[in-house]
Protein backbone atom coordinates (compact mmCIF):
# COMPACT_ATOMS: atom_id res chain seq x y z
CA UNK A 1 0.00 0.00 0.00
CA UNK A 2 2.89 2.35 0.61
CA UNK A 3 3.97 2.78 -3.09
CA UNK A 4 0.32 3.43 -4.05
CA UNK A 5 0.07 6.17 -1.41
CA UNK A 6 3.04 7.93 -3.01
CA UNK A 7 1.50 7.80 -6.53
CA UNK A 8 -1.95 9.18 -5.73
CA UNK A 9 -0.91 12.80 -5.00
CA UNK A 10 1.06 12.93 -8.27
CA UNK A 11 -1.96 11.76 -10.29
CA UNK A 12 -4.26 14.24 -8.59
CA UNK A 13 -1.84 17.09 -9.24
CA UNK A 14 -1.54 16.17 -12.92
CA UNK A 15 -5.32 16.09 -13.35
CA UNK A 16 -5.71 19.50 -11.75
CA UNK A 17 -3.08 21.14 -13.95
CA UNK A 18 -4.27 19.86 -17.32
CA UNK A 19 -4.99 22.70 -19.77
CA UNK A 20 -8.67 23.47 -20.36
CA UNK A 21 -10.18 21.81 -23.43
CA UNK A 22 -11.87 23.90 -26.07
CA UNK A 23 -12.13 27.68 -26.23
CA UNK A 24 -11.95 29.86 -23.13
CA UNK A 25 -13.04 33.50 -23.00
CA UNK A 26 -9.98 35.71 -22.68
CA UNK A 27 -7.62 33.09 -24.11
CA UNK A 28 -6.37 32.46 -27.63
CA UNK A 29 -8.95 30.95 -29.95
CA UNK A 30 -8.07 27.52 -31.39
CA UNK A 31 -6.24 28.04 -34.67
CA UNK A 32 -7.33 26.57 -37.98
CA UNK A 33 -6.61 26.72 -41.69
CA UNK A 34 -9.35 25.61 -44.09
CA UNK A 35 -10.68 26.18 -47.58
CA UNK A 36 -14.10 27.73 -47.98
CA UNK A 37 -16.74 26.68 -50.51
CA UNK A 38 -15.08 28.91 -53.14
CA UNK A 39 -11.71 27.25 -52.64
CA UNK A 40 -10.26 30.25 -50.79
CA UNK A 41 -7.89 29.46 -47.92
CA UNK A 42 -8.98 30.87 -44.56
CA UNK A 43 -6.41 30.90 -41.75
CA UNK A 44 -7.38 32.31 -38.36
CA UNK A 45 -3.78 33.30 -37.59
CA UNK A 46 -3.74 35.51 -40.69
CA UNK A 47 -6.84 37.37 -39.53
CA UNK A 48 -5.17 38.87 -36.44
CA UNK A 49 -5.91 42.56 -36.33
CA UNK A 50 -9.54 41.92 -37.26
CA UNK A 51 -12.52 40.83 -35.20
CA UNK A 52 -13.68 37.38 -36.35
CA UNK A 53 -17.08 35.75 -35.83
CA UNK A 54 -17.44 31.97 -36.13
CA UNK A 55 -20.95 30.63 -36.61
CA UNK A 56 -22.00 26.98 -36.62
CA UNK A 57 -24.97 26.31 -38.86
CA UNK A 58 -27.14 23.63 -40.43
CA UNK A 59 -29.83 24.69 -42.93
CA UNK A 60 -32.01 21.73 -41.90
CA UNK A 61 -32.31 23.06 -38.33
CA UNK A 62 -35.53 24.99 -37.53
CA UNK A 63 -33.62 27.42 -35.28
CA UNK A 64 -31.22 28.25 -38.11
CA UNK A 65 -34.10 28.59 -40.56
CA UNK A 66 -35.84 31.03 -38.22
CA UNK A 67 -32.76 33.19 -37.78
CA UNK A 68 -31.99 33.30 -41.49
CA UNK A 69 -35.50 33.57 -42.89
CA UNK A 70 -36.34 36.17 -40.24
CA UNK A 71 -33.18 38.09 -41.13
CA UNK A 72 -31.54 38.00 -37.67
CA UNK A 73 -28.24 36.40 -38.65
CA UNK A 74 -27.92 38.08 -42.08
CA UNK A 75 -28.33 41.44 -40.31
CA UNK A 76 -25.56 40.54 -37.87
CA UNK A 77 -23.36 39.45 -40.77
CA UNK A 78 -23.90 42.81 -42.46
CA UNK A 79 -23.11 44.57 -39.17
CA UNK A 80 -19.88 42.62 -38.90
CA UNK A 81 -18.98 43.42 -42.50
CA UNK A 82 -19.67 47.14 -41.98
CA UNK A 83 -17.42 47.14 -38.91
CA UNK A 84 -14.55 45.43 -40.74
CA UNK A 85 -15.05 42.09 -38.97
CA UNK A 86 -14.77 38.73 -40.75
CA UNK A 87 -17.71 36.34 -40.41
CA UNK A 88 -17.05 32.64 -41.06
CA UNK A 89 -19.97 30.21 -41.21
CA UNK A 90 -19.18 26.54 -40.58
CA UNK A 91 -21.36 23.57 -41.47
CA UNK A 92 -20.05 20.51 -39.62
CA UNK A 93 -22.90 18.19 -40.61
CA UNK A 94 -21.40 14.83 -41.55
CA UNK A 95 -22.09 13.46 -45.06
CA UNK A 96 -24.19 10.55 -43.78
CA UNK A 97 -26.81 12.82 -42.22
CA UNK A 98 -29.98 13.82 -44.06
CA UNK A 99 -29.19 17.53 -43.49
CA UNK A 100 -25.83 17.32 -45.27
CA UNK A 101 -25.45 19.69 -48.23
CA UNK A 102 -22.77 19.83 -50.90
CA UNK A 103 -20.80 23.07 -51.22
CA UNK A 104 -22.90 24.07 -54.23
CA UNK A 105 -26.23 23.34 -52.53
CA UNK A 106 -25.16 25.07 -49.33
CA UNK A 107 -23.97 28.16 -51.19
CA UNK A 108 -27.27 28.42 -53.08
CA UNK A 109 -29.41 27.93 -49.97
CA UNK A 110 -27.59 30.60 -47.98
CA UNK A 111 -27.58 32.87 -51.01
CA UNK A 112 -31.36 32.55 -51.16
CA UNK A 113 -31.42 33.49 -47.47
CA UNK A 114 -29.40 36.66 -48.21
CA UNK A 115 -26.48 35.50 -46.04
CA UNK A 116 -23.58 37.94 -45.88
CA UNK A 117 -20.81 35.83 -44.33
CA UNK A 118 -17.31 36.41 -45.68
CA UNK A 119 -16.70 32.65 -45.82
CA UNK A 120 -18.85 29.52 -45.89
CA UNK A 121 -16.92 26.41 -44.83
CA UNK A 122 -17.71 22.71 -44.88
CA UNK A 123 -16.26 20.82 -41.90
CA UNK A 124 -17.70 17.31 -42.55
CA UNK A 125 -15.29 15.55 -40.19
CA UNK A 126 -16.15 18.00 -37.43
CA UNK A 127 -12.48 18.81 -36.83
CA UNK A 128 -12.92 22.52 -36.25
CA UNK A 129 -16.27 22.07 -34.53
CA UNK A 130 -14.67 19.74 -31.99
CA UNK A 131 -11.77 22.15 -31.43
CA UNK A 132 -14.35 24.79 -30.51
CA UNK A 133 -16.68 22.33 -28.77
CA UNK A 134 -19.52 23.60 -30.96
CA UNK A 135 -22.73 22.20 -29.50
CA UNK A 136 -25.64 23.70 -31.40
CA UNK A 137 -26.72 25.31 -34.62
CA UNK A 138 -26.45 28.17 -34.25
CA UNK A 139 -23.46 28.45 -31.88
CA UNK A 140 -21.32 31.57 -32.16
CA UNK A 141 -17.85 32.68 -31.13
CA UNK A 142 -16.56 36.25 -31.35
CA UNK A 143 -12.77 36.57 -31.46
CA UNK A 144 -11.14 39.93 -30.82
CA UNK A 145 -8.41 41.52 -32.90
CA UNK A 146 -5.67 39.96 -30.75
CA UNK A 147 -6.98 36.46 -31.49
CA UNK A 148 -8.62 35.88 -28.10
CA UNK A 149 -12.16 34.63 -27.54
CA UNK A 150 -14.26 37.64 -26.49
CA UNK A 151 -17.71 36.03 -26.49
CA UNK A 152 -19.17 32.58 -27.05
CA UNK A 153 -22.66 31.16 -26.88
CA UNK A 154 -26.12 32.02 -28.20
CA UNK A 155 -26.91 34.60 -30.82
CA UNK A 156 -29.46 36.19 -28.46
CA UNK A 157 -31.60 35.49 -25.38
CA UNK A 158 -34.66 34.42 -27.37
CA UNK A 159 -34.67 30.63 -27.89
CA UNK A 160 -38.40 30.54 -28.66
CA UNK A 161 -38.28 33.48 -31.05
CA UNK A 162 -41.15 35.36 -29.44
CA UNK A 163 -39.48 38.22 -27.53
CA UNK A 164 -40.18 41.76 -28.64
CA UNK A 165 -37.00 43.07 -27.02
CA UNK A 166 -34.26 40.48 -27.52
CA UNK A 167 -30.77 40.90 -26.10
CA UNK A 168 -28.54 40.51 -29.16
CA UNK A 169 -25.42 39.04 -27.55
CA UNK A 170 -23.39 38.81 -30.76
CA UNK A 171 -24.44 42.26 -31.96
CA UNK A 172 -23.54 43.77 -28.60
CA UNK A 173 -20.17 42.01 -28.64
CA UNK A 174 -19.39 43.41 -32.10
CA UNK A 175 -20.37 46.93 -31.03
CA UNK A 176 -18.31 46.74 -27.83
CA UNK A 177 -15.19 45.48 -29.60
CA UNK A 178 -15.54 48.17 -32.27
CA UNK A 179 -15.50 50.74 -29.41
CA UNK A 180 -12.42 49.11 -27.87
CA UNK A 181 -14.35 47.63 -24.95
CA UNK A 182 -14.99 44.11 -23.69
CA UNK A 183 -18.50 42.75 -24.32
CA UNK A 184 -20.89 43.15 -21.37
CA UNK A 185 -21.79 39.47 -21.70
CA UNK A 186 -18.88 37.10 -22.21
CA UNK A 187 -20.52 33.68 -22.35
CA UNK A 188 -24.03 32.24 -22.62
CA UNK A 189 -25.53 28.80 -23.14
CA UNK A 190 -26.15 28.25 -26.86
CA UNK A 191 -29.52 27.02 -28.06
CA UNK A 192 -30.63 25.27 -31.23
CA UNK A 193 -30.25 21.84 -32.84
CA UNK A 194 -27.29 19.63 -32.00
CA UNK A 195 -24.30 19.72 -34.33
CA UNK A 196 -24.62 16.61 -36.52
CA UNK A 197 -21.20 15.11 -35.82
CA UNK A 198 -19.93 12.04 -37.64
Amino acid sequence: MRPFARIVPVLMFSALTLPAAGPVVGQAAPDFTVKDTRGQTVALAQLKGKVVVLEWTNPGCPFVQRHYQGGTIPALQRQAQAQGAVWITFNSTHPGHKDYRSAEALTKEYGDWKAAAAHLVLDPEGTIARAYEAKTTPHLFVIDATGKVAYMGAVDDDPRGNKADRVEFVGQALTALKAGKAPATLQTVPYGCSVKYK
